[in-house]
């Protein structure tokens, strides 16, 4: 997680001197990062709190900020609780910032209709 951190940090501040098609390059990469990251930390939760009964996994999502109830499936549960933690590591925090900037210039990864 470090080095998908650092990367992201290293991305972002290396996006203020970029434009166009280079800042497309770095928010592609930066985003394959962010999917990675979000990946890794849902893996170590599955792996973690996986067997808690689901009751339990709807109160720590909901702990962690996420709308939910024990009619959502422990797959979406489990998703949400991670997506709920990964958005504030310093890695996510990086990416959002390179995001907003790039959109802000006119660059992002969804194409206008």
């Amino acid at each position: 997680m470090m080095i998908t951190t650092q990367r992201l940090l290293d991305l972002t501040a290396a996006a203020q001197a970029c434009h166009g098609e280079d800042l497309l390059r770095l928010l592609r990469e930066a985003n394959g990062l962010y999917q990675q990251g979000l990946q890794d930390l849902l893996r170590s939760l599955v792996m973690h709190l996986g067997s808690l009964p689901t009751p339990d996994l709807v109160g720590a999502a909901m702990d962690a900020g996420m709308l939910c109830d024990t009619s959502q499936g422990r797959e979406e549960l489990l998703l949400l609780l991670a997506l709920a933690k990964w958005e504030m590591t310093p890695a996510a925090l990086a990416y959002s910032q390179l995001a907003e900037d790039a959109a802000r210039r006119g660059v992002s990864l969804t194409p206008e209709d």
